[in-house]
């Protein structure tokens, strides 16, 4: 089975994140995108997050509902140590020696990606589809980057295009914060579980409300 790895704190999940799924689910023939919510993420602080590792997967869980293709992996949510992608890929590359893992990343993560841990180990375990937008120098830039990942790790790499969403989720957390809706960003089961359990509100807010 060819399934897609997509890793993310998800704090929310948003339209995005579905749009990257679905490009790379089209675009390799992928069997399954498993999306993996990240409990202890080794880039970013637990202050940083501002939802529980409960509340993002539940956002999760909500937002790939109506699509078969897309199902949730808890691997990572489910640990309290930091988890760093070569050894979840190690550990999924065990536990379903059948699969043949695509990991989804954006342009971004990789020119950085050799300062991940252990890099080496990671692309041993998967091929990384990397996605960018219709841009001829991020395309070329990322035709070298390649090109060098290629010859140092023998990566297996390959690229594909998707449409510009101009959303983060920190975006996302400002706009609630700010009370403005969001509600052309997200699914609407994920704006409507933000709303009811005051999620990236400020706290002082709420208890005058209540």
């Amino acid at each position: 089975m060819k399934t897609g790895i997509m890793g993310g704190t998800f704090d929310p999940i948003h339209n995005g994140h579905l749009m990257l799924g679905q490009a790379a689910y089209e675009s390799f023939d992928l069997d399954q995108v498993w999306f993996m919510p990240n409990g202890n993420p080794p880039h970013k602080k637990s202050s940083s997050m501002e939802s529980e590792v409960e509340d993002r997967i539940r956002m999760t869980e909500l937002a790939i509902r109506p699509f078969p293709q897309f199902k949730i992996e808890l691997y990572e949510a489910e640990r309290t140590k930091i988890s760093y992608s070569y050894s979840t890929m190690e550990y999924l590359t065990k536990a379903h020696p059948g699969d043949a893992f695509y990991f989804i990343l954006g342009a971004d993560s990789l020119f950085t990606i050799e300062s991940w841990r252990y890099p080496e180990r990671f692309f041993r375990t998967c091929t990384v589809l990397a996605t960018y937008r219709d841009d001829i120098n991020t395309v070329e830039k990322m035709n070298t980057q390649i090109r060098y990942l290629r010859e140092k790790y023998d990566a297996r790499i390959e690229l594909f295009a998707t449409s510009p969403v101009k959303v983060s989720s920190h975006e996302l957390r400002e706009e609630v914060k700010e009370g403005r809706c969001i509600a052309s960003y997200v699914p609407a089961e994920v704006e409507t579980y933000i709303s009811e359990h005051h999620l990236y509100q400020d706290r002082s807010c709420i208890l005058l409300r209540k």
